[in-house]
């Protein structure tokens, strides 16, 4: 059978052109982030962004 998917020479698919490879994403233990709270305010750009663990331990990020 032949396939008919291109290579990826490199890149990950859906990847965007205009960001550098990067070996692996920086990781952080969400126990650690949230510190034993379970809202945190992000700010980013001048924005405030809300993070929430659930009761059924699900993150929920808004703005």
């Amino acid at each position: 059978m032949i396939s008919t998917q291109r290579p990826l020479h490199g890149r990950q698919q859906g990847a965007r052109k205009d960001r550098p490879e990067t070996a692996a994403p920086k990781r952080i233990d969400s126990k650690a982030l949230m510190a034993g709270h379970n809202l945190l305010m992000i700010e980013h750009m001048g924005s405030h962004y809300y993070l929430r663990m659930t009761r059924n331990n699900k993150l929920i990020l808004t703005k």
